[in-house]
């Protein structure tokens, strides 16, 4: 069984426990974290704009690059020894939806932690990049709150369209 958890700085925690905890002792465990290539391009692009290509030994984009992959595989080995088994562990780079998605190609089952709206239960719990990941996975996926989740007592109330009455 191939496992792959979304490892995301606020919520990963959840789905690593969720990864532990739902799947056999012999399961192929990956952790996957994205780096969003725009921030680090973002930052380049911001400094040729304004000091032009002269100092590209100044250029933030490199810095900010490689202080993101740090953290990144620095989270990575924080969440390897949570999950206290062997696994393996993948720094992509790109859209982050997107290198997720393709990241679970082949994958038994995607575990996804909601990143949205939490203080209540509904669509909203789920971030855009977290909806994007759900609507497209190539395989199934389990969604779980990285805290407990809201009560029933969350939901909206339901549109105060009349129903046709039912004929028993």
């Amino acid at each position: 069984m191939g496992v792959i958890a979304w490892i995301v700085e606020a919520t990963w925690p959840a789905c690593v426990d969720a990864a532990r905890d739902i799947s056999p002792a012999d399961a192929e465990v990956t952790l996957v974290h994205v780096l969003d290539a725009e921030v680090a391009y973002a930052a380049h692009a911001a400094f040729a704009g304004l000091l032009g290509r002269s100092h590209p030994d100044r250029d933030p984009g490199v810095l900010i690059d490689e202080q993101m992959t740090k953290a990144a595989h620095e989270l990575l080995l924080r969440a390897t020894d949570r999950l206290g088994r062997p696994c393996t562990s993948q720094v992509r780079q790109g859209r982050v939806e997107r290198e997720v998605v393709e990241a679970s190609q082949g994958a038994d089952l995607l575990v996804v932690a909601r990143d949205g709206d939490r203080t209540r239960l509904g669509p909203k719990s789920l971030g855009r990049e977290s909806r994007f990941i759900v609507d497209h996975a190539p395989c199934p996926v389990l969604l779980v709150w990285p805290e407990p989740a809201p009560g029933v007592d969350t939901v909206p109330a339901p549109s105060r369209q009349p129903h046709p009455p039912h004929h028993h």
